[in-house]
This record gives structure tokens, sequence and C-alpha cells, in this order.
């Protein structure tokens, strides 16, 4: 199934979703087509499964950053440079992310929901411990979709269109989060 979702983030990625085929990704996987449909039903299933994988991708690679953090906007500077250094490595995941949008709505919504609840609840532990203010549940939920917001267009422009050195692109964005933006 590897192969059969590796290739198919290679051919979405760079056909897009409405002209890449299942014949496209079974060639690039160099599988039968008798192997893609003992994974998946259709064109839209592999891609959800994508989508899933690569919300899990994501996850996995930004997770251990957080081990040598000083205090929680370290870990999320930490966690935005490792993010960015994802991004440089596989800029497709943007095209996939915004198709998902109209061709796995469900899957879309989950992949940002998920993610905002990851940042929330080191959101919250950070200010269990003291390290940022607590302003409330819904204050934290706003934070949270925000700092997401910030990764996702800072991983657009510094990943995907133009690679800058991520640990500083970092800085500067953890500077404007720990400081605001007073002179």
């Amino acid at each position: 199934m590897r192969k059969i979702l590796d290739a198919a983030l290679a051919e979405f990625g760079e056909r897009g979703f409405g002209e890449s085929s299942i014949v496209g990704i079974t060639t690039r996987a160099k599988v039968a087509l008798g192997t893609f449909y003992t994974y998946f039903d259709s064109k839209e299933a592999v891609f959800a499964a994508l989508v899933r994988d690569m919300s899990g991708q994501v996850r996995d690679y930004v997770a251990p950053v957080f081990a040598e953090a000083t205090d929680a906007l370290d870990g999320e500077r930490r966690a935005l440079a490792a993010y960015l250094r994802f991004v440089v490595d596989r800029k497709e995941v943007y095209r996939i992310i915004d198709e998902a949008e109209f061709v796995d709505p469900e899957g879309f919504r989950t992949h940002y929901e998920t993610a905002a609840a990851r940042i929330a609840g080191r959101l919250r532990e950070g200010a269990q411990n003291g390290e940022i203010r607590d302003d409330g549940e819904l204050a934290n939920e706003v934070r949270a979709w925000a700092m997401m917001g910030i990764n996702v267009f800072l991983g657009l422009r510094f990943g995907v269109w133009g690679r800058e050195d991520a640990d500083a692109v970092a800085e500067h964005a953890n500077t404007m989060l720990r400081d605001g933006l007073k002179a």
C-alpha cells in the first residue's frame, strides 16, 4: 500500500486530481491494476487515504522536535521550522490539501481540525505550566487556529514558493508570538 500512496502523491501532486488516473498511479507504483483495487475502490478513495497519510506524516515529522523545547513557544518555533523543512521536500502536499477541500471535504476539515487540536493541546499545557497566558478555552482555540494559519502560509511562501532558512523564518514568527507587534 505504501508504494501506491507514494505514487498517488507524485501523480496528484504533479497532475492534480482531475488529470490524474488510477493507471497513472499504478504505473508510477509499478503495481498491477488489481493490486490497486485490493486496497482502494476508486481514485477518490486513494486520494482520501493520501490526505490522511499526509496529515500523519506531518504530525510524525514534527512531533519529535518538542522533546528539546525549553518552553511552549520554543516548541512551536521548533515545530514551525520542522514543518518548513518538511514542505521543502514535499511541496505537493499543498496542492493535495487544497484539492481536498473539493475532492474530500471531510478529510480536508479533519486535517485542519486535528492539527488545530494538537496545537491547542500544546498551548493548554503551556498555560498549565505557567509558560503562556491562560485566557480561557475560546482564546486557546483562536490562538491555535491563528498559529496554524501562520504555519500554513509561511509554509506556502517559504517552503513551496521560495526556500529560506527554516530556522530564521521560524524565529521571526516566534518573536511575533512571544512579543506581539508592539514597538
